[in-house]
């Protein structure tokens, strides 16, 4: 079986990237969603999960969800979102850090392509 290759991004980006990018969503009960769309509107956001629950998110860096993210406090997937085991695995080897990663700017993603 093959390593996972491990990810870094910055600490504090602002919250609808980190979610475009990671594509899952901790609860406030600690279970991780998986995120099916997300619809920004400003500094808001509708977002809706695999299992069908949507609500308006604010973008923040300091939010309870983005701090959940970041520190991983999340307990478990959601069994009615099926989160793929290939993306859990991909989210327990991302890296957090405070002056080394990706910042996911829209500068990084032309510097890729």
């Amino acid at each position: 079986m093959s390593e996972v290759k491990l990810k870094y991004y910055r600490k504090h980006v602002p919250l609808f990237e980190l979610l475009d990018k990671i594509k899952l969503w901790p609860s406030r009960g600690g279970t991780l969603h998986g995120i099916k769309s997300i619809e920004k509107n400003g500094g808001f956001a509708m977002i809706t999960t695999h299992c069908g629950a949507s609500f308006t998110v604010r973008d923040s860096k300091n939010s309870r969800s983005a701090r959940w993210l970041r520190n991983k406090w999340a307990l478990g997937p959601c069994k009615l979102c099926a989160v793929p085991q290939w993306k859990l695995e991909k989210y327990n080897s991302t890296r957090f850090s405070r002056y080394f990663g990706s910042d996911l700017s829209h500068a990084d993603k032309k510097a890729v392509e």
